[in-house]
């Protein structure tokens, strides 16, 4: 199914036939990287009450137990960045689709806490490498103008990902003393598809030209767009490549490249920030200390993944046309009213529909907004050269924070309480608005070698 759209490059006066139908497939497979990402993340809410009574562990135990997943994560990403460059986006991609097959029985079945915190954390090495090189290769192969809506699929992915693990978690729930190691090793099966469906998918162009491999990007290219599309983007790419003689990871802290670089470690570390994990994370502890009971507690964690999919369909139908950074504001400002609401249900002890409500209302408007934007902002921003470090920068800044939120969570709730908890997230909330207000820029419909120029030459 080829589509006539208006091109943003060299042939910007001329209609170029893009076939849509070989984008979305591509973008698909690609993203179900991310449906391993939200699934791998969230699967251990379900398994909290009784991994802690198996092993005899503590609130920092607990939190360590939830959030050391995040470690490996960072981990990941400070591997990824080197490794997409050197084996390709699409190589890399099927290593973390084994590595997630691999460590979700490891983490079900580990006989010990000690191996069970080590096999969280190698799960955590594929999330971190996906996590990062998904969006990008996604935002790498994508037309201009369907980027920000092929991107936001990645999201979609995250909380279909998301929506899965709560609903395994639910139909596992009654399997007896051993439901919980079979909710972790539920993930297995949808690594094996993951993995199975790279093989159809072509390596990224902009890589391929970096390889000096042109010819092979300019195939892949044509059959994106055609053969004059293929040739301007060639163009473009190469010229964006020539303007440096190497990569390094100094070039991450030039005067003139730092400030993008900085935009993009703020954007990671707030989308982690707001408070989405301790609702994600610890859903079914939440409903049952606003007086749920079990079953009921795990129900209502499965609303929280079907309003998590429905809303991010919001982001993908008004990103390419609202804006980024009209998204991000809008998210981080509604996000801040929510998350003072839900300290103040907690503080005047609401019942448990108030807190459902505002639960939901705070799950919706995060994923019609930073959810999705966050992931479309870092595949953006960066220039071609520094992509690959750049990317592993802000992925790394974005999982060191969201261990110490997912890990801090029930520390916090123990010796602060739910509401302060939620009015500092709050907090949060406000000073990402403030930040997004001054400082991130526009990046809508512009080719990534654009939002290049437009980025590096204001510095």
């Amino acid at each position: 199914m080829a589509v006539i759209i208006q091109a943003q490059s060299d042939v910007s006066t001329a209609q170029v036939s893009v076939n849509r139908r070989y984008v979305y497939l591509i973008s698909a497979i690609a993203a179900l990287g991310g449906v391993l990402f939200g699934f791998d993340l969230v699967i251990i809410s379900g398994t909290v009450p009784f991994f802690t009574r198996h092993f005899a562990l503590d609130e920092f135990q607990t939190g360590w137990a939830v959030g050391c997943i995040n470690l490996g994560a960072a981990i990941g990403a400070l591997l990824g960045g080197r490794l997409s460059d050197s084996l390709g986006r699409k190589k890399l991609l099927m290593l973390c689709a084994l590595l997630f097959a691999l460590t979700g029985a490891g983490t079900g079945w580990a006989g010990s806490f000690v191996s069970f915190i080590a096999f969280r954390m190698l799960s955590g090495v594929a999330v971190g490498a996906a996590a990062l090189v998904c969006p990008m290769y996604v935002a790498e192969i994508s037309p201009a103008p369907m980027r920000g809506r092929m991107v936001s699929f990645y999201q979609l992915s995250i909380v279909v990902g998301i929506l899965l693990a709560y609903l395994s978690n639910y139909l596992l729930l009654n399997t007896g003393d051993n439901n919980w190691r079979w909710m972790f090793s539920s993930q297995s099966v949808p690594s094996l598809l993951f993995f199975i469906g790279l093989f159809f998918v072509a390596e990224s162009p902009r890589w391929l030209i970096r390889k000096q491999r042109n010819e092979e990007a300019e195939t892949v290219l044509n059959r994106i767009g055609g053969r004059a599309y293929a040739q301007s983007e060639a163009r473009q790419i190469e010229t964006s490549f020539s303007r440096e003689a190497r990569e390094s990871v100094s070039d991450l802290f030039r005067k003139d490249l730092w400030p993008i670089v900085f935009i993009g470690i703020v954007v990671a570390v707030f989308s982690q920030a707001v408070g989405q994990n301790s609702l994600f994370s610890y859903a079914p502890e939440l409903f049952s200390q606003a007086g749920m009971a079990q079953d009921s507690a795990f129900l209502q964690s499965i609303i929280i993944g079907v309003i998590n999919f429905i809303f991010t369909f919001v982001a993908i139908g008004t990103i390419d046309r609202t804006g980024r950074k009209k998204l991000l504001q809008y998210g981080s400002a509604l996000l801040c009213l929510d998350a003072l609401a839900l300290a103040g249900a907690f503080y005047w002890q609401l019942p448990g529909a108030w807190v459902l409500l505002f639960v939901l209302a705070f799950i919706a408007i995060y994923s019609a907004t930073l959810g999705p934007v966050t992931w479309v902002a870092l595949s953006e921003i960066f220039p071609n050269l520094i992509r690959g470090n750049a990317m592993a920068l802000a992925t790394l800044a974005l999982w060191i924070t969201n261990f110490f939120t997912t890990a801090s969570f029930p520390v916090m709730k123990e010796y602060l309480g739910l509401p302060i908890t939620f009015g500092i997230h709050a907090v949060l909330c406000f000073i990402y608005f403030l930040f997004v207000r001054v400082r991130i820029p526009e990046t809508k419909g512009k080719s990534l070698e654009e939002i290049e120029k437009e980025l590096t030459t204001k510095r």
